[in-house]
């Protein structure tokens, strides 16, 4: 897909908010095993973990509105509006690319905010979707194809759109707060006309219908939930099949090529007791199993980072929470687990924190699973490094340090290399970020897309969603909020790079 595989990632090391149901907007640090203990899981031998960022399970306070003004009181001075692409251009430097367009916000939000879905980018347009509002804008310029009204709150949607470029998305029963995430609409990105609409069965009392997970398989739609998944071909809405015979139900898959889904399994309708869980290669279309893995008892599964190879993390959740990760062979069965030494790992997930396959900070190929560290401080600014374990016997082959003040975060694989994101600077901007690239070696890190200097504090954005494509970087905010009405429709919300 254009711009690559859609991930979220913070703009400071501080962490970010908590997830839904799962956790998965959590911060997990990886450590040692010889620290944490070790745990003995089906035919390996895994690490446990512990420790997080503290946010866990808090969600981001709302921000009270603006107080009225009062009668005789001083003016308050009226904001200077964010710089666009071409006040951010004037202090380019060579080879810096270009800042190709900023769109700001156009959507009057709660005081909270929102959480953004997408971007979705598909046939020349990049769409996103928040609130009660789904919208289309120009590739090359920016500027606003369509824009399309919804009847309630948008509450989940998949990470990657249909190769025709469909979308289908998650709008809440209706406009009061917390109303169940039950109603479907698809969407044509290109063109912003709506399609088919469904509204999610709820026949049993444990349907939780608050965390979905929604994935994208070909023209295949699936719907995950607590007990069950609904899948919809695409194309034409048709209903294809929602719970398999057992006690066994899958309640998220992962898009794209590779479908995988978490499962859990148990003992009977309604039993209370935590479930035990699986990681499934599907079908889709049918529901058929093609293979599993049995995850050890007590463990969730929490994300996948990689679906071919099978990479896939793995929490247990209580007074001290571990974290754990397996690797798998294609055919399911366990390969080897990664033995992180001394070093400290951090995965960031997505804000909203449903689907499986929504985080920044890990990719694989083959042969090699590459890790972020955990951002420490160093010299008033803060740094890490990019790990690289061999998949076959967990093994750490390198470690490549980012460049100082500046992180690093594996995004995916393309034509044999890791691309990476890196961030700008926290403090003043000496320097951009950018798309790095870095290959099966390690070695030095290579430039694929420099970011200006010049537009540093713009692209500092809100857990942004990075994309990258034929010389072409696109960062998108995942969440809309600020602390006046004034401020939130200068905030911006995607800056696209690239000549």
């Amino acid at each position: 897909m254009p711009y690559g595989h859609p991930q979220h990632g913070p703009t400071s090391p501080s962490g970010g908010p908590g997830g839904g149901g799962r956790s998965r907007g959590r911060v997990a640090a990886l450590v040692a095993a010889v620290l944490a203990g070790v745990l003995v899981i089906g035919t390996g031998v895994w690490f446990a973990v512990s420790g997080d960022d503290g946010t866990d399970g808090k969600k981001l306070a709302a921000k009270e509105s603006a107080a009225p003004e009062q009668s005789g009181a001083e003016p308050s001075p009226k904001a200077t509006p964010a710089p666009g692409a071409a006040e951010l251009n004037k202090g380019r430097k060579d080879g810096e690319a270009k800042v190709r367009w900023v769109q700001k916000n156009s959507v009057d939000v709660p005081p909270a905010g929102v959480a953004v879905h997408g971007p979705w980018i598909t046939g020349g347009i990049v769409a996103r979707a928040m609130y009660r509002t789904a919208s289309g804008y120009s590739v090359e310029d920016g500027s606003q194809k369509w824009s399309l009204r919804l009847p309630a709150d948008v509450c989940a949607a998949p990470t990657l759109p249909s190769a025709d470029g469909k979308v289908v998305i998650g709008i809440r029963e209706n406009t009061i707060e917390g109303a169940d995430c039950e109603k479907l609409q698809m969407i044509d990105l290109a063109t912003g006309k709506t399609g088919w609409t469904a509204t999610l069965d709820r026949s049993g009392g444990q349907d939780g219908l608050s965390d979905i997970v929604m994935a994208v398989n070909g023209d295949v739609l699936t719907v995950g939930r607590t007990t069950r998944t609904d899948a919809y071909r695409i194309s034409d809405g048709k209903h294809l099949w929602d719970r398999l015979p057992g006690f066994c139900q899958p309640y998220g898959f992962t898009s794209g090529d590779v479908p995988l889904a978490a499962v859990d399994c148990r003992k009977a309708p309604g039993d209370d007791d935590t479930p035990d869980e699986e990681v499934r290669r599907m079908d889709p279309a049918t529901g058929r199993t093609v293979w599993t893995y049995k995850v050890k008892k007590g463990w969730k599964i929490d994300q996948f980072y990689s679906v071919d190879p099978p990479v896939v993390s793995l929490r247990q959740d209580g007074l001290e929470p571990k974290w754990a990760i397996a690797l798998l062979n294609t055919d399911g069965t366990f390969r080897a687990q990664p033995v992180p030494g001394k070093e400290d790992f951090e995965v960031r997930c997505g804000e909203q924190g449903e689907n499986l396959d929504d985080c920044i900070g890990a990719a694989a190929d083959a042969e090699t699973l590459y890790l972020a560290t955990k951002p420490a401080y160093v010299g008033d600014e803060f740094t890490n490094a990019v790990v690289a374990f061999d998949l076959d016997t967990g093994k750490i082959k390198w470690k490549v340090p980012a460049p100082a003040a500046q992180t690093l975060q594996p995004m995916r694989i393309e034509d044999g290399k890791v691309l990476l994101y890196l961030s700008p600077p926290d403090s003043k901007a000496r320097t951009g970020g950018g798309i790095m690239a870095l290959g099966p070696q390690g070695g030095a890190l290579r430039t694929v897309l420099r970011h200006p200097a010049s537009a540093a504090e713009a692209e500092r954005m809100f857990e942004p969603a990075i994309r990258y494509s034929d010389g072409r970087s696109l960062i998108a905010t995942g969440r809309v909020s600020a602390e006046s009405d004034e401020e939130e429709m200068d905030l911006r919300t995607i800056i696209a790079f690239g000549d």
